[in-house]
């Protein structure tokens, strides 16, 4: 694996200043991993001495923070980092109140439906319900992916005030992923407004070929995103207007929903 495929959370200089801080820049360079990183793919892209490296790395894995596959001497997060992620889902996010919502436009949508949130300007997917029949997608609970290239994505970008716009946009790295990936700031803005005038976001096979979604943000009291659903599908079975046709009257049910028992729950 090449190190570049390794990324920090933040462009700018990571917090060294502790054991602690030191750990955390660790685990943001595994969980951010394309793939399981090796040792050497780790100290390549990391500011960190050989030793240094070393006693994270064994502290880390020895508490279940990280897990260690001995055959392919790679590492990847692990269990004890997967349960404190599923507690605080469960029990004070956005997840838990959607839960009931999402099961039902589950029941009336046999498709692949994702809820997101921004963190740190990128997608965190932290719910997911897959049909009887699924393809293979990138997207799964705990991971971060793109915003500018993603439905969840643009659909929360789209709702942000102009300042918070322009530091989200700073932290995209608009790398092409497919030929309709959209590669540069304007392109981006230009489909921001877009989904400004329409009410939804696509995803049209920006991300992944084949894959393709309609999603809605999920605004707070003051209009303001705190999170996003999409309805996920691929171009073997579907297109973009079919779905949102079919789909949109139940995700917009649902994303009211949501939004409500946010307000209640969550207080936002």
């Amino acid at each position: 694996m090449a190190a570049e495929t390794v990324r920090t959370a933040e462009a700018s200089e990571p917090d060294l200043s502790s054991p602690i801080s030191k750990a955390l820049v660790v685990l943001d360079a595994v969980a951010l991993a394309e793939s399981p990183p090796r040792f050497v793919d780790l100290l390549n892209a990391l500011p960190l001495s050989r030793a240094t490296l070393h006693r994270q790395l064994r502290q880390l894995t020895r508490e279940g923070m990280l897990a260690y596959d001995d055959v392919r001497q790679t590492y990847s997060m692990g269990m004890r980092v997967l349960k404190l992620a599923h507690s605080t889902w469960s029990r004070a996010s956005l997840a838990s109140v959607a839960r009931n919502a999402l099961d039902k436009l589950s029941t009336e949508i046999e498709e692949t439906i994702h809820l997101a949130v921004l963190d740190n300007n990128q997608v965190l997917y932290v719910d997911k319900r897959l049909p009887p029949r699924s393809v293979s997608m990138f997207s799964s609970p705990g991971k971060i992916g793109p915003a500018y290239c993603t439905g969840v994505g643009k659909a929360m970008l789209s709702a942000l005030s102009e300042p918070q716009l322009a530091e989200a946009l700073k932290a995209q790295s608009f790398q092409r992923h497919t030929d309709k990936t959209l590669v540069n700031e304007l392109m981006l803005r230009d489909e921001l407004a877009r989904i400004r005038e329409r009410g939804h976001a696509f995803d049209d096979e920006e991300h992944e070929d084949t894959i393709i979604c309609v999603a809605l943000p999920i605004l707070n009291k003051h209009g303001e995103p705190i999170g996003a659903l999409s309805v996920t599908s691929t171009t073997y079975v579907t297109t973009l207007e079919n779905m949102a046709k079919t789909y949109l009257p139940a995700m917009r049910t649902a994303v009211q929903e949501i939004s409500e028992n946010a307000q209640i729950a969550l207080g936002v």
